[in-house]
């Protein structure tokens, strides 16, 4: 196989997975796939229904008793049949991304498949452990699995997000029904593909593909539905809220963000510039934890701006098929028009254009915008406070660690960040001060094993690790 060649042939699943089987929707009608970096049509899935998810929750509801009850290492012997068969396809999905997403190949191949096999084999071993017990006073505590879960689940990463919900979801006892985001569902077949083929027993795990406001509201909605997770958007986790609300149902939401990376006085300059940049044009931008907002200390203020004009030219916008790409597509032509809608706005507003722009050359077809950077950035400003998604990057001057923090915390978000210092001292007593759920000191690695999520509108409850089976588990006291 040729793994650097995008697939010619149009990839059609007409089938959803439910019950252990798959079967024909309830309603023939189609959703097209797009190549985000050609425009054309790659592929077509079933639009789901609220019958097919009455029937998607009905054989989760089935299954969960005896899933519940399975013992920890069957489940996490269940997972890693899972983990092998997905590791046998880690070809297919990078290309599936590839193709779908208009994510480059190495990174599809690095990032958007080997995070989530990653996580996955974490979940082995965690699942295999008996759940936790303690002892308070005349008390038994234990954990028990909330139920069914509705997985919601986003585009820019179509197989990790929904490895993060699904495999600790298992690992806990829960059943799922899953609806991937209608922007990139082939990667979700595949996953699916992987399932059938473990042979996890029937209903424990159910796929509905659909559009957001008729099989997402009919799941988060839906009166047999234990808990909701989503990942997107904080517009619509407000609404999956208010849904889940109407019957005291949880929600786990994994949200927006607007992340700063505070460069203080002291750091190794080109290095931190080096790494926010990279960090913030990840998957062109389309990622909740970019450190969209470059924070730089007055006196280096200008230095770096050239530094990261360096940086950026070496993002060569264009086909995720070709080895020399660094920068993809965004997923559509909406997307790319509002990114470009925010560089516009903030040009207006007073920013200053250090690279890419509205004029930046880019390839004649396919929904790219350059990779952009703009300085002068108000804190209070449009692009200082509201997500972009895109290959954009705001640097602003700060003159103290103070005024770092408070420019830092100036944002409805917080759900990463990063600090850099040549003190790791003084590093550490700044990111212990930004209100952000997780915070890298000096480049420090991502750690799939650590709590993920955050703070304020960037969500409720966290993803990954322990933690992320904790957020699956009912906690229930029996006094003796």
């Amino acid at each position: 196989m040729d793994l650097a060649a995008a697939p010619t042939a149009l990839l059609v699943r007409r089938h959803l997975y439910l019950g252990g089987a798959w079967v024909d929707p309830s309603d023939s009608a189609p959703i097209a796939v797009e190549n985000p970096a050609t425009g054309e049509l790659v592929g077509q899935v079933p639009a789901g229904t609220p019958a097919d998810v009455d029937e998607a929750v009905a054989a989760a509801r089935a299954a969960f008793p005896g899933w519940a009850a399975t013992a920890p290492a069957e489940r996490a012997a269940h997972l890693d049949r899972l983990h092998a068969a997905l590791t046998a396809r880690a070809d297919d999905i990078a290309r599936t991304v590839a193709l779908e997403l208009g994510t480059p190949l190495k990174l599809a191949a690095r990032v958007q498949t080997g995070l989530p096999l990653t996580v996955l084999r974490d979940c082995v071993e965690l699942a295999a452990r008996p759940p936790a017990e303690e002892t308070i006073g005349n008390s038994l505590v234990v954990r028990e699995p909330v139920g069914v879960v509705g997985a919601i689940t986003p585009w820019n990463y179509p197989l990790h997000q929904v490895v993060a919900k699904l495999a600790p979801a298992l690992a806990a006892g829960c059943t799922v029904v899953l609806k991937p985001s209608e922007l990139t569902p082939l990667t979700a077949y595949l996953l699916f593909d992987a399932v059938a083929e473990a042979g996890l027993p029937a209903g424990v795990v159910n796929l509905v593909p659909g559009t957001g406001p008729v099989v997402g509201e009919a799941l988060a909605g839906h009166p047999d539905v234990d808990m909701v997770s989503f990942t997107g958007s904080t517009a619509t986790g407000r609404r999956i809220a208010h849904l889940a609300a109407d019957r005291i149902a949880r929600v786990a939401l994994e949200l927006g963000g607007k992340s700063a990376n505070l460069i203080l006085a002291d750091a190794d300059l080109p290095t931190a510039v080096k790494v926010g940049v990279g960090n913030a044009l990840l998957n062109s931008g389309q990622t909740c934890t970019a450190w969209t907002r470059m924070l730089v200390h007055r006196d280096r203020y200008d230095e770096a701006l050239e530094l990261v004009a360096r940086a950026v030219a070496a993002y060569r916008p264009g086909d995720p098929f070709d080895p020399a790409t660094r920068l993809g597509p965004l997923v559509s032509a909406a997307q790319a028009e509002r990114v470009r809608g925010h560089v516009d706005r903030a040009l207006a507003d007073g920013a200053r254009l250090v690279a890419g722009g509205p004029d930046a050359p880019l390839p004649p077809r396919g929904h790219f915008v350059a990779p952009t950077v703009l300085a002068d950035v108000h804190p209070d400003s449009a692009l200082a406070q509201e997500e972009v998604f895109g290959p954009v990057l705001a640097v602003l001057p700060f003159g103290d660690d103070d005024e770092a923090v408070a420019i830092a915390n100036n944002s409805r978000y917080g759900l990463a960040g990063a600090v850099w210092s040549a003190d790791a001292d003084r590093a550490l007593a700044v990111a212990r001060r930004l209100r952000t759920g997780q915070v890298d000191v000096n480049g420090g690695a991502f750690n799939p094993l650590a709590p993920f999520g955050g703070y304020r509108q960037s969500g409720l409850g966290r993803e990954l690790g322990p933690y992320g089976i904790d957020e699956f588990c009912e906690i229930k006291a029996i006094q003796r």
